[in-house]
């Protein structure tokens, strides 16, 4: 069954299991072109572990999982490849080298994937941390900069191949909450300007609120996935008591 045309990532039957453990089983969703799509949950739901599936990074007990229609785990190795390196992804912590500046760690997927040269590596390179509002800071460590500016550091490089979608996990893990603001703006600005498609994993309300187009919840007690659709007309419409419980926690009740 081929995915309808706008429609970029489509998850398929999934089952994540580590050897008899279920995870999560008979997970389905469908993310258009260009939306910001949200994966959340309480603690231990198995959110990262769905984006290490995406990613490739484990493969799934059961079911697939399908880019612009082509199975990503029926491919041959070549293509997974192929198609890997259309992702960009901005890891929990940032992961930058702390003996590289800031447009070093930019230019290392390029000086590795390109026929570049140095010189227009470097210019990249500044494009895109002045893209991510960075400029001036090129010539940084990691340790001489805050933390709201290493993730965009790392968002930077994510974006350094131009890729098609880009995975997040847990983009607002240990920022204050202007700076989490500050990302989650910088996230909607890059959706408009560059039309790639997002994948987030966060629990953290304001954000969800702020940022999805679409999302999926996943609950733990039953290992499944118990909705799916914008956070704001799930908190409006949904009658399942868990996804309520949780969009309404704390501060959420009033973010919409």
């Amino acid at each position: 069954m081929a995915s309808a045309p706008d429609i970029k990532i489509e998850i398929r039957d999934l089952t994540m299991a580590f050897g008899s453990f279920v995870v999560m089983h008979d997970i389905n969703a469908a993310i258009k072109h260009g939306e910001i799509f949200v994966i959340m949950g309480g603690s231990g739901c198995g959110k990262s572990t769905l984006l290490r599936h995406m990613l490739g990074l484990q493969s799934p007990a059961k079911g697939d999982i399908f880019y612009d229609g082509t199975s990503f785990w029926q491919s041959n190795e070549d293509e997974r490849q192929t198609k890997l390196r259309r992702f960009g992804v901005l890891f929990q912590g940032g992961a930058l080298w702390s003996s590289m500046t800031l447009v070093e760690n930019v230019s290392l997927p390029l000086g590795e994937y390109t026929d570049l040269s140095a010189a227009d590596i470097a210019d990249i390179a500044r494009l895109k941390l002045a893209l991510v509002g960075l400029k001036g800071f090129e010539d940084y460590y990691p340790a001489e900069i805050s933390g709201g500016m290493r993730k965009r550091a790392g968002l930077a490089r994510a974006l350094a191949l131009d890729p098609d979608v880009l995975f997040f996990d847990e983009p607002s893990a240990g920022l204050d909450p202007i700076s989490s603001r500050n990302l989650d703006e910088l996230m909607l600005q890059l959706r408009d300007s560059l039309g790639a498609t997002f994948v987030v994993v966060t629990h953290d309300l304001s954000s969800i609120f702020t940022i999805a187009d679409n999302s999926v919840f996943l609950d733990r007690a039953t290992c499944t996935m118990r909705a799916q659709g914008k956070p704001s007309e799930l908190l409006q419409h949904s009658t399942d008591p868990a996804v309520r419980q949780f969009l309404t926690r704390g501060e959420g009740s009033a973010v919409q």
